[in-house]
């Protein structure tokens, strides 16, 4: 099965103020930087105190979902059919928490 999906996530209020990154996955290729993707079918937004929550594993992301503490737009059921990238992906997000310094 073929996924292809563009994710933009914004975290605000950061201590370098309100950052934009990306994830696009198609055509056999992962992509992640800087800005927004493009074309985009889901926006993420959260503040920064719950993605570093989230990431290092205080607060459970379903929970933040629910909780109303990471806000979704745009094309859910894409996300929900994209569910095995994202596990795929899973040991390369947990690499790099393990490396980044949320001071």
């Amino acid at each position: 099965m073929s996924h292809r999906i563009g994710v933009t996530q914004v975290v605000t209020n950061g201590p370098e103020g309100d950052v934009t990154y990306h994830l696009r996955v198609g055509d056999g290729e992962v992509a992640f930087g800087p800005g927004p993707a493009d074309p985009e079918d889901m926006k993420m937004q959260q503040e920064w105190d719950t993605a570093v929550a989230v990431a290092t594993g205080e607060l459970n992301s379903n929970e933040a979902f629910i909780g109303g503490r990471i806000l979704l737009f745009g094309d859910h059921q894409r996300l929900l059919d994209s569910h095995p990238v994202f596990g795929a992906l899973d040991a390369v997000f947990a690499s790099v928490s393990r490396r980044t310094s949320y001071e």
